[in-house]
């Protein structure tokens, strides 16, 4: 049921957020339920994201490294206790390594909700206690959304800080950020460190439904529908467009935070299947935009029962 039973955390930054998701997925025709779980050092602290999966569900045991309160080599071993379809224990284990020398302030970066289309920052400060030579020498990240400055090094007697502005670019796309950035250094036993970015990107403009189906129609026949437009500010619809010149808009020019939309949609003589995007422009912001997929077939005439 589980995908891996063992993670190693590495070397982390004293402070820093560090967190491990065992995921499972439940292979029986009966529901798991997952009773509890306890773990042999309070160095890791677990916890269930949902206890009872049904068939082909998925959910995690997370693992929580407590980097404030340790440091150095530290392991544990969770216990996972099942009780539904029947009794069953399976341990698993997280290592790593705490840097006393290394120091994150905050623990991670946190974005919390951004508006897409918006650039956001964050600062991070970096700080190691050891010698005066210690450097960053690269900030890596698979996310081609992120990118990193970072200010001169600072410090002397031994220790030595920076400061680390993180940025989200604003051709983020909406969705959850749960991402890493590894902070490479020159430490010649222990070069990269983890640190853990998460945030949300959300649109400013939703509709609903987001893929608009019209039905199974005769050549000729009309079908009306609505549109659900809404945004997180008030707005003018300023226009309804379709490359389709079948469909028909009736946009309101009222200034509201939310806006119904009559769709009149008749089909045409040729038969197939009909995939169209509905695109509705906005004042809100440079002109933010929406769009939804019109899906629709439009029956031969020899289906219809007419004659060729």
């Amino acid at each position: 049921m589980f995908k891996t039973t063992q993670h190693d955390f590495g070397a982390v930054a004293r402070g820093s957020k560090a967190e491990f998701d065992f995921e499972l997925q439940n292979i029986f025709e009966e529901e798991v339920h997952i009773a509890s779980v306890r773990t042999n050092c309070t160095c890791t602290k677990p916890s269930i994201t949902k206890n009872t999966l049904k068939t082909w569900e998925k959910g995690a045991i997370r693992a929580t490294y407590n980097t404030r309160s340790f440091l150095g080599s530290k392991g544990a071993t969770i216990t996972v206790t099942i009780d539904k379809p029947y009794f069953a224990e399976v341990q698993l284990s997280v290592t790593g390594y705490i840097r006393s020398d290394v120091l994150f302030q905050p623990g991670n970066v946190e974005f919390g909700e951004v508006e897409e289309g918006q650039v956001a920052e964050r600062m991070v400060s970096v700080e190691f206690a050891g010698r005066s030579d210690w450097r960053i020498v690269d900030v890596r990240s698979a996310n081609p959304h992120f990118e990193v400055e970072l200010g001169d090094p600072a410090g002397n007697f031994g220790r030595v800080s920076y400061k680390m502005y993180v940025r989200l670019k604003d051709d983020a796309p909406s969705g959850y950020l749960n991402d890493q950035l590894t902070v490479v250094t020159n430490d010649s036993r222990n070069n990269t460190l983890e640190l853990t970015v998460e945030g949300r990107v959300v649109t400013p403009l939703s509709v609903s439904p987001a893929s608009l189906f019209l039905g199974v129609l005769k050549p000729g026949e009309t079908v009306k529908k609505r549109l659900f437009i809404k945004g997180n500010s008030p707005f003018r619809i300023l226009a309804v467009k379709c490359a389709n010149g079948g469909f028909a808009f009736e946009p309101s020019e009222k200034v509201d935070a939310s806006h119904f939309i009559p769709v009149t949609f008749t089909a045409g003589n040729d038969p197939g299947k009909v995939l169209e995007k509905i695109e509705i422009s906005t004042d809100l912001g440079n002109g933010v935009t929406a769009t939804c997929l019109a899906t629709a077939t439009v029956l031969g005439a020899d289906a219809t029962g007419e004659d060729q």
